[in-house]
């Protein structure tokens, strides 16, 4: 494997954060990019001389900042000024500096990209043509879960975890009963990786889906993160151990219950090997020890 200088654009972010640990920890040289560094690394600032600058030094670069977050974020933001002009502007920027330098990368899109309700999925539906153009490759996240630190923008199992321990309880957003493709952290960048090495063997039209290929309920979701509090033991309040699910009424409001089905094509290189209950039972001890 050949050693490279890569520049992660959105590196405190979910899949970000655990990117630039992972591949670290392969060897490769990782420069981090990301706003909350400081602002000269806020991607919306135009020009931005930092950016142009680790663009130029990356040998790779993985095109991961949006402005985005989990159902509750998306459901107050996505349809206002400054989610849809910080989602333009950043692309805007970045895109200019891999055409000048004609870059090898990758732009995180989402399975949500062809769901025109959603101006999140319209931007990102932005991207990928903005990546075609470059001859770059579009990568589709389906609700990659991990550890995260900014809970305003929590997506649902560490939202649950929080909340339990927090309040204990939690409640749904929804019925519970709309299901998702869950991946755990760690394999999306075994994938990731995997596709920077293999760089030259994909299309930019290749549809290159990074999933578990199975489908969960939300309502098994919240079962699973139920039986980890279940799980505690007596060194902690027994408060936690008594979590209890509340669900809600509402219909999926984000998603509109549209299902795309999952393009197996990347299972040629890679595939995903962390079980959801095992995945879970991970996010949930990192995220114990802040509360115990």
């Amino acid at each position: 494997m050949i050693k490279k200088k890569v520049t992660i654009l959105g590196s405190s972010g979910q899949i970000g954060a655990y990117l630039t640990d992972y591949l670290r920890e392969k060897g490769h040289e990782v420069l981090e990019f990301d706003k909350n560094n400081g602002e000269g690394q806020n991607l919306t600032t135009i020009p931005n001389e930092g950016l142009h600058s680790a663009i130029q030094w990356a040998d790779f670069v993985f095109f991961l900042a949006f402005d985005v977050g989990g159902s509750r974020y998306l459901k107050k933001y996505q349809h206002t000024y400054d989610f849809v002009n910080n989602n333009a502007r950043l692309m805007v920027n970045v895109f200019q500096y891999l055409e000048k330098y004609r870059k090898p990368f990758v732009f995180a899109s989402s399975q949500m990209s062809n769901m025109s309700h959603s101006p999140y999925g319209v931007l990102k539906r932005v991207g990928e043509l903005y990546t075609q153009t470059l001859k770059g490759l579009t990568v589709k996240f389906w609700n990659v879960y991990g550890v995260e630190r900014d809970m305003e923008k929590a997506h649902v199992i560490t939202d649950f975890i929080r909340k339990g321990f927090e309040e204990g309880s939690f409640e749904m957003l929804t019925d519970g009963t709309e299901e998702r493709q869950f991946l755990y952290a760690e394999d999306c960048c075994e994938a990731l990786e995997t596709i920077m090495e293999h760089y030259s063997d994909f299309k930019p039209t290749d549809p290159l889906h990074v999933t578990s290929f199975n489908s969960t309920s939300i309502k098994e979701v919240a079962n699973m993160i139920q039986g980890q509090f279940n799980l505690l033991g007596a060194d902690v309040d027994p408060k936690y151990m008594d979590v209890t699910i509340k669900p809600g009424l509402a219909r999926d409001s984000v998603q509109m219950d549209k299902r795309n089905e999952a393009d197996n094509y990347i299972l040629g290189w890679w595939t995903p090997t962390t079980t959801l209950d095992k995945g879970i039972a991970k996010v949930f001890d990192s995220m114990k020890g802040e509360f115990s």
